[in-house]
């Protein structure tokens, strides 16, 4: 087949091309590498800093039209797929549309359904958006909601997601926010990882890895997870080890995770998302989300590789401690995190799950 991907989340598009093209297909993905993550693309459509970069962009587009056509599958990363306003993207869905034989969205990350879901409905027990019955009030929370409810973006998502011809989500929670409402043309699919060989090792001290999203700590919770780590690292300065990476490339992030035994990852999600995968494929033990819903929809009964804490400071404290306690269930951890990765998101497995849901 012929596949466009459009759009990128943390390297979800451009992991799934490299499966794809090992299936034999022809895949072209156009991206703005995620903003300063800087992901690989086909074709680069960055928006440009200043007054001028939108109309730069929006011309940029224009002229790539006639390479978006005549494709067998295109494959939206969002609603907000290019780096414009959401007035302006009606007409690319629509040019999308009518010359392309198939098109699908991804439910991968922010958007209405995610933003309205939670916030409204609350079928979570916390999520970015919501602790039980009560909203989040920290300043990215009421950002997005003020950005998706009630706009144009909320108009264009819940046209896309009408009009398309399946959505695709990622991880558990997005599954729940799409698939009560179009539950015939909605698929769970695990995320892409493209995974090496790695030895099982560990020597101490437990070094441990957190990486922050430039203006997101708060609400993805790793300003909670730091400070349970640096208390950790005053209390056993010989037994542990800390490494901080905040809003780098993610070649630059690839090399500082390596050696690395733990990774903190997203406080408040039920499930490790692209992020955490991609150190799980390494021998990395992620403490972060690990629900019992995340191994449900896998239908996985026997691994449990991921450390699950509670979104709370004292949570992320005592299993940190208890790793370094109890350092001999680190070497399990740790295959168990490889063979996770192996049974349920390798990169070829994962490209052919999609290759099945578009043709059917």
């Amino acid at each position: 087949m012929k596949i466009l991907l459009i759009g990128e989340y943390s390297n979800v598009h451009n992991t799934l091309a490299k499966g794809l093209r090992q299936l034999g297909h022809e895949v072209c993905v156009i991206s703005n590498g995620d903003f300063w993550k800087d992901y690989p693309r086909d074709i680069d459509v960055c928006r440009k800093e200043g007054r001028l970069g939108g109309m730069r962009l929006l011309l940029r587009l224009w002229t790539l039209l006639p390479r978006m056509r005549g494709y067998d599958v295109v494959q939206l990363i969002n609603p907000m797929f290019f780096e414009l306003k959401a007035e302006r993207l009606f007409y690319f869905y629509d040019y999308l549309r009518k010359h392309n034989k198939r098109v699908f969205l991804g439910a991968y990350g922010m958007d209405w359904y995610w933003v309205n879901t939670c916030s409204q409905l609350k079928p979570l027990r916390y999520s970015d958006f919501n602790f039980g019955a009560e909203l989040r009030t920290d300043p990215e929370a009421v950002k997005e909601r003020h950005d998706w409810l009630g706009t144009t973006k909320e108009r264009l998502n819940k046209m896309i997601a009408q009009d398309c011809d399946g959505i695709i989500t990622g991880l558990y929670e997005y599954h729940v926010c799409y698939n009560p409402v179009f539950p015939e043309k909605t698929c769970y699919i695990p995320f892409p990882i493209h995974s090496s060989t790695f030895t099982i090792h560990y020597q101490p001290p437990l070094k441990i890895f957190i990486g922050i999203s430039k203006n997101r700590s708060a609400y993805k919770g790793t300003d909670i997870m730091l400070k349970a780590a640096q208390a950790i690292l005053k209390k056993y300065p010989q037994q542990a080890e800390l490494k901080v990476a905040e809003g780098v490339p993610f070649a630059q992030y690839q090399q500082m995770i390596n050696e690395s035994d733990v990774l903190l990852d997203q406080l408040y999600s039920y499930t490790p998302a692209m992020n955490a995968l991609m150190a799980m494929s390494k021998g990395i033990v992620v403490v972060g989300g690990g629900e019992p819903e995340n191994y449900e929809i896998l239908d996985e009964t026997e691994l449990r590789p991921i450390i699950n804490v509670e979104p709370n400071y004292e949570s992320v404290y005592h299993e940190l401690e208890q790793l370094i306690l109890h350092p001999e269930r680190i070497p399990e951890l740790k295959r168990q995190s490889i063979a996770y990765i192996k049974k349920h998101h390798d990169y070829v497995k994962v490209a052919m799950q999609y290759v099945d849901f578009w043709n059917r």
